[in-house]
């Protein structure tokens, strides 16, 4: 039986909280940023958690319980 191998552009996308919850960066954040506000700008620099709807799938491409 082959080796399950961790999806690796998930794994560079998501990260495993102490609590066992996992962290996403926010998207919209990188470039074209001269028309947004400067408290929309601040927003995007904190990490959010993945809905529980996506949970299931980002488990799985991580290989993790």
């Amino acid at each position: 039986m082959p080796k399950i191998k961790t999806h690796k552009a998930s794994a560079k996308r998501f990260k495993r909280r102490g609590s066992g919850s996992l962290k996403r960066r926010n998207a919209y954040a990188t470039h074209l940023l001269g028309g947004r506000s400067t408290k929309r700008k601040r927003a995007f620099r904190k990490n959010s958690d993945i809905s529980s709807a996506d949970m299931n799938n980002v488990r799985r491409a991580l290989n993790l319980k």
